[in-house]
């Protein structure tokens, strides 16, 4: 039990002795209207950095992420093909390739994939 109060007293303070040095060591800046400007090869900008993007870039962002995810996962069991049952690894791959497909067709009939409208 005495180990483990000393353990844990000497993990607190090296860990507030290191964020107090830290701390102190830092380099403190001050915000001026200039450094928080946005820059733009040293002209002003023409418009708000603050512009939100597109619903639709984001939906376009998002299935690519899907459809890789997807793919990360397709690649590791066409490894294991001689591992596995043929019976059992053909079932597997229809139905995650049948799945892969309705989700296809489902953003496909919502117009999901459609940029500009």
């Amino acid at each position: 039990m005495m180990k483990i109060m000393l353990s844990i007293t000497l993990a607190i303070f090296l860990s507030s002795t290191i964020m107090t040095v830290c701390y102190l060591i830092s380099k403190k800046s001050k915000k001026s209207r200039e450094k928080l400007s946005p820059f733009e090869c040293g002209f002003d900008p023409k418009s708000s950095a603050r512009t939100s993007f597109s619903i639709q870039f984001f939906l376009i962002a998002v299935l690519f992420l899907i459809f890789d995810i997807e793919i990360v996962i397709l690649i590791p069991t066409i490894m294991t093909l001689n591992k596995n049952e043929p019976m059992n690894y053909s079932m597997t791959m229809t139905i995650f390739m049948l799945t892969l497909i309705l989700g296809l067709i489902y953003e496909w009939k919502n117009n999901m994939l459609e940029w500009a409208k």
